[in-house]
């Protein structure tokens, strides 16, 4: 099976939910014997990398207005795969799936996965969230079958659409905890005395909340800090304001995006991990933090909802006073080893990267083997 896959910024080592969902995703595919092209967006990766892992990748460039990228690297990418051609088309996020439809006109087969109804991000304004709504629908509609990484995604989808959207979720490599630190002495850091957040600026995953929250707090008198390791994509008023709340408060790190052994080390030393997003689909940084057995507290969403978490461990968005009180507790509280050592076998059990590629395989060989018709 010949398969493009296009709606990622691309990899490796491009910060973004969707783009660690692609780079650990289509290896193994490529390993069940497809053949696999991902279109990347070319302000991200480096265009002289023309292989990865056995995977084919193809730099398209992209707008760099933040509200233009998705939608018009879509249409350019559309094109290229049709020109290339491919068994199926394989559509990531709501933004991009707008484009589905023109790839069913250019007689493409189309799987699109919902990674959650971006249209809820606060970074959007309206005109942007009725475009996204606008995707979702058409994904929803016209794609030949509908892959969620959720079942809160899923159930929205038939809610709204009628959609009968298979569930698969994300996945993580569950890792060996590492002994170096060299990420800790470059920050100034000991272990078991910070806490750890991971992700992009922008105003949804509540990066501002937690640094208020931990400046309202006495752990940096304790001697812990707060490492947010990410970056924005796109400088803008939020990120340097966020960059400024935290300068302003001591105790809190900003590493800047950070993978590989550098982030293994950050995860394997952290005292507590926090997400106190607004909006997730199926936040892989989450399942990344539990693979290591760490102690963790989230905001109380659905997708958050949707990994289970040990009683009391969520907080409602927003609630600085609430966020304060559980990062005192949980930040001091051991986490027994038994609890962490069943976290870790969980995520073995439920979010496997093999078992997800079978699944997503088998999509692919029903909508290559079954009719033009939408099988949602």
């Amino acid at each position: 099976m010949k398969i493009v896959v296009i709606g990622t910024r691309g990899f490796p080592n491009v910060q973004g939910g969707v783009e660690t969902h692609c780079e650990y995703l289509y290896p193994y595919i490529k390993q069940s014997g497809c053949d696999v092209t991902v279109i990347t967006r070319g302000t991200y990766v480096d265009v002289s990398l023309k292989e990865f892992k056995g995977i084919k990748l193809l730099a398209v460039n992209n707008p760099q207005k933040k509200s233009l990228e998705a939608i018009v690297h879509t249409f350019f990418a559309v094109i290229k795969a049709r020109r290339i051609g491919c068994d199926l088309l394989h559509v990531h996020a709501i933004g991009p799936a707008l484009m589905v439809p023109f790839a069913r006109l250019l007689g493409l087969k189309v799987v699109m996965t919902n990674h959650g109804p971006d249209y809820d991000r606060q970074k959007w304004g309206k005109a942007a969230k009725f475009m996204l709504k606008l995707g979702e629908s058409f994904g929803s509609r016209f794609s030949n079958k509908v892959i969620s990484i959720s079942k809160p995604i899923a159930d929205n989808l038939k809610k709204n659409y009628g959609c009968e959207a298979v569930i698969i979720p994300n996945g993580v490599v569950v890792p060996e905890v590492i002994e170096t630190e060299g990420a800790l002495n470059q920050f100034g850091l000991e272990r078991n005395k910070y806490i750890l957040t991971v992700g992009r600026f922008v105003p949804e995953k509540g990066f501002h909340d937690l640094i208020k929250a931990f400046g309202q707090s006495d752990l940096n008198k304790s001697g812990y800090k707060l490492v947010i390791v990410g970056d924005a994509d796109h400088e803008d008023e939020y990120s340097l304001q966020l960059k400024r709340e935290a300068k302003a408060v001591e105790g809190v790190v900003l590493s800047g995006f950070q993978k590989g052994q550098s982030l293994q080390e950050l995860y394997s030393h952290a005292s507590l991990f926090v997400l106190p997003s607004y909006h997730e689909g199926l936040p892989i940084v989450l399942l990344e933090a539990m693979s290591y057995g760490l102690s963790c507290i989230v905001s109380d969403i659905p997708a958050n909802r949707n990994v289970s978490l040990y009683d009391g461990r969520h907080f409602k968005p927003g609630d600085i006073q609430e966020l304060k009180q559980k990062l005192q507790f949980y930040t001091t509280e051991v986490f027994a080893l038994e609890e962490s050592l069943a976290q870790i076998e969980k995520i073995r059990q439920d979010y496997d990267w093999k078992k997800i590629s079978k699944s997503t395989v088998e999509v692919y060989k029903k909508q290559i083997r079954g009719s033009k018709h939408q099988s949602c």
